[in-house]
């Protein structure tokens, strides 16, 4: 049996290996058309590769894709966290837990998490081709395939899996595309928000530690930490109010309202309440510094002068006007979104191949024998946090197993 995979991501080795583990004589073909492979598992995490999530129950897991949940929660039967664990700790590299679930290798370095695919892929006879782009895929006689290749002789392929990855544009899926395969329009997910000229951008680095963000007219809203960078606003409570509103976002230009409570959802009673007791706790000392709910003190800072109340006010002489508006800014702050920025070179697509085509127990086309898919080149995205990866092991095992 000959079996061609188009990319050499982390779904193509996966799958690769996993030909070749349930199907030793075959021969496997793993094509990548650049001269690197496994670019997105070197930059993972800051060059720690986020492995998986320590999520070992298959329906929470899923529930961190907002695309593809449904589809996964089939295909996590036969590959979930527990057998990646297992996987990566018999390739010799031990995975390690950190305090948000998040699993990284214990060397803390992604290249041993790149070692141990290109290694085992090695061993078990895998074929890397470089500098091999796909031009066409054709359906031959039977269910037997010809993979062309740009400037090189047709590979024939009883199975082909398509690993090719996401994209954000149209054009890059012309390969399925020219099959009749259906897809789902392609659009980013997983970015930070531009605040072009905010003056909050002056705090880059500050972290709050516990914000609760919306995208004002709409349902979308997500609750964590909040990074203010140099462009705008990231961290977890954006990235995750990103992947939930990519299609929304991408609808709005990526121009809307972006509405932040910055004491964890608080309501404004409560707010209300914890400022009155500052005013027994502490009359005369100045509001600049009496940091409320574990805000930074730069940040606290910004949110005085936001709701245009004095840094030398105190608790004793802070009229009823100006704490309804601190009140206000703690509770519905609201900043205007215009662009976004790729988060850490970590680009996810949300759509690709339409997940009602597929067959979630082989990731074969319904409407194509023999053409099987693996990895983000389907319509499934996760949120950050080793939710992406952990897509792309178990679609290239379960594509591999069945090819």
């Amino acid at each position: 049996m000959d079996v061609v995979i188009v990319g050499a991501g982390a779904a193509g080795y996966f799958a690769a290996l996993s030909a070749k583990r349930h199907h030793p004589a075959a021969s496997v073909a793993l094509l990548e058309r650049s001269d690197k492979v496994l670019s997105k598992v070197r930059i993972s995490g800051g060059g720690r590769c986020n492995v998986t999530h320590h999520c070992l129950d298959t329906r929470r897991l899923a529930r961190h894709y907002p695309r593809g949940g449904s589809f996964l929660r089939q295909a996590f039967k036969q590959f979930a966290v527990p057998d990646t664990i297992a996987w990566f700790q018999a390739a010799g590299v031990p995975l390690k837990v950190e305090a948000d679930g998040r699993m990284f290798p214990i060397t803390d370095d992604s290249a041993t998490v790149v070692e141990a695919l290109t290694d085992a892929a090695h061993h078990a006879g895998v074929r890397l081709q470089l500098h091999s782009r796909v031009d066409r895929l054709e359906r031959v006689s039977g269910n037997r395939w010809n993979v062309h290749v740009s400037g090189r002789e047709a590979l024939a392929a009883d199975k082909v899996i398509v690993t090719m990855g996401g994209h954000p544009k149209p054009a890059a899926y012309a390969l399925l595309e020219a099959l009749g395969q259906p897809l789902v329009e392609p659009v980013p997910s997983l970015f930070t928000f531009n605040l072009p000229d905010d003056a909050i951008c002056a705090l880059a680095g500050v972290v709050a530690p516990s914000v609760r963000a919306r995208i004002a007219g709409t349902d979308l809203e997500s609750d964590g930490p909040l990074l203010i960078t140099h462009w705008g606003m990231s961290g977890p409570a954006i990235l995750r109010l990103s992947a939930w509103g990519a299609r929304t976002v991408h609808d709005l230009d990526h121009r809307f309202t972006l509405q932040l409570n910055w004491v964890g959802g608080r309501h404004e009673g409560l707010v209300q309440q914890a400022i009155q007791e500052q005013l027994s706790m502490h009359p005369n000392k100045q509001l600049a510094n009496l940091p409320l709910f574990g805000l930074p003190r730069r940040l606290w800072a910004h949110l005085l002068h936001r709701a245009d109340t004095g840094m030398d006010r105190t608790p004793a002489t802070l009229p009823r006007k100006e704490r309804n508006r601190l009140v206000d800014t703690l509770t519905n702050d609201r900043y205007a979104v215009n662009g976004r920025t790729t988060y850490k070179e970590e680009f996810v697509t949300a759509g690709g191949v339409d997940l009602a085509s597929v067959d979630p127990a082989t990731m074969q086309s319904r409407l194509l024998p023999g053409l099987h898919f693996a990895g983000e080149v389907l319509d499934i995205d996760g949120i950050t946090g080793g939710f992406n990866f952990q897509a792309a092991w178990t679609t290239g095992f379960i594509a591999g197993k069945l090819a």
